[in-house]
């Protein structure tokens, strides 16, 4: 067992000094721990399933970097290609051949891909193909789902989950209404809902954007049939479907939640895995709608970074990892085991609890539920998970600091880590 008694000394000194020095003294809101107490740990380096924080101590990591480290953190034959990519130079702001090469890996592995413009992490590509689908529509109203985030963007700070809901903030001070007079909102999983929405706005709504398995809020899955309703109504009503799979693109999946389960969208938004640990984005789709993008068309985005040959490198050699025999199925089964390790012990040690698993993807939430949408999400009982989270923290188990958040797994994690978090969490749960 981990000893429950290590010291953060200096992790609490430089977190202190950096207070002084950044909003909150992070870099973005969420890891501020602020909704499971405590001061947060300084990380020193990370490598495979593990990270080190600066006082030396060692923890399994299901956060990994928020996503993108599904092959494990520091992967060596990602860092020899980037050692390789780096004498050629860091940033070229003109056309390289790697962005050929990932172009064509995404387009070949996600269903809706047959264009792909990148650029430089999920916001950029959500703010993106927000403007893009608007002008092929010549629509302005769009639909998005309570609890689902879709980056900062003041279109879509609206009723929009994780960092927001970690924080406790309904949306942001600053955000103009005129930028979200046109998003409405609806409860994921309620198509009722959706069919209302354009029955009340009859062209004049561009498209619905939803994560297909959210992970904003917390693990939730979609309902059976609603993903097949989404793509019925736009369908019938001449809107776009667009599936944000930053999170869930080459994850739940080598295609996507929309391979997983068969469901073509109109356009996607990626991020996390393609950039292999570095600061990515893309977003693609039909030729037809791509083709609007300056400057093959009216629709102007632009970005130096994007397409770098770094964020390009490791991505082309993380997904050649991906694409190894069995990944996907050995991912499956130490997630489902941890899944279903964790419900088992929390229903044992007798707390309320619900939640589940796809491929590398998992939650739990402290209610009874079912958790189908961000309201009953809202039910979990926060200050409880808050003491978890401590408790496997201090066991050397580092979970997202946030209720309202996703967990990942790598296919470095072995069957014995898996083992040792259960162990851990048995120990926790029963200390609750």
């Amino acid at each position: 067992m981990v000893n429950t008694t290590i010291k953060t000394t200096k992790s609490q000194e430089i977190f202190a000094a950096a207070q002084n020095l950044m909003p909150g003294g992070v870099s973005s809101p969420v890891r501020a721990f602020k909704s499971v107490g405590g001061q947060p740990i300084v990380f020193d380096r990370v490598k495979g399933a593990y990270i080190w924080d600066v006082d030396g101590n060692q923890y399994i990591d299901y956060v990994g970097t928020w996503g993108p480290a599904i092959c494990g953190h520091a992967h060596p034959e990602v860092i020899a290609a980037l050692h390789e990519a780096l004498e050629k130079g860091t940033s070229f702001g003109a056309p390289s051949f790697l962005e050929n090469v990932l172009a064509e890996m995404v387009i070949d592995a996600v269903p809706s891909i047959e264009m792909v413009r990148f650029v430089n992490s999920g916001t950029e590509a959500c703010m993106s193909v927000l403007r893009l689908m608007r002008a092929f529509t010549n629509r302005e109203k769009v639909i998005k789902f309570e609890g689902c985030y879709h980056g900062h963007a003041d279109m879509f700070l609206v009723k929009a989950g994780s960092g927001v809901a970690t924080l406790g903030l309904p949306d942001s001070p600053g955000v103009p209404k005129s930028a979200t007079n046109s998003t409405l909102t609806a409860p994921y999983n309620d198509l009722e809902a959706v069919k209302a929405l354009f029955e009340e706005n009859r062209d004049e709504i561009a498209g619905v954007i939803l994560e297909p398995v959210v992970g904003n809020a917390g693990f939730i899955p979609p309902d059976a049939g609603f993903l097949e309703g989404l793509r019925e109504l736009t369908n019938e009503h001449g809107a776009l479907l667009v599936f944000d799979e930053v999170m869930t693109g080459f994850r739940i999946a080598y295609g996507g939640a929309q391979q997983k389960f068969g469901i073509t969208p109109d356009l996607t938004t990626l991020g996390k895995v393609i950039g292999g640990g570095l600061p990515v984005g893309a977003y693609g789709g039909r030729r037809d709608i791509l083709s609007m993008v300056a400057p093959a068309g009216p629709v102007y985005q632009a970005g130096t970074l994007s397409g770098n040959p770094l964020a390009m490198t490791a991505g082309i050699k993380t997904l050649e990892l991906l694409q190894k025999p069995g990944t996907y199925e050995y991912l499956d089964r130490i997630t489902q085991k941890l899944s279903d390790g964790l419900l088992q012990i929390a229903k044992d040690t007798g707390h309320p609890v619900c939640g589940g698993q796809i491929s590398a993807m998992f939650g739990l939430f402290f209610t009874s539920g079912p958790v189908h949408n961000y309201e009953d999400a809202k039910k979990s009982d926060t200050a409880k998970f808050g003491r978890f989270h401590r408790g496997m923290l201090e066991r050397g188990v580092y979970l997202a600091p946030s209720q309202f958040e996703a967990g990942f797994t790598s296919f470095a994690h072995t069957e014995e880590d898996i083992d040792q978090t259960l162990a851990v969490a048995r120990d926790v749960l029963s200390s609750l």
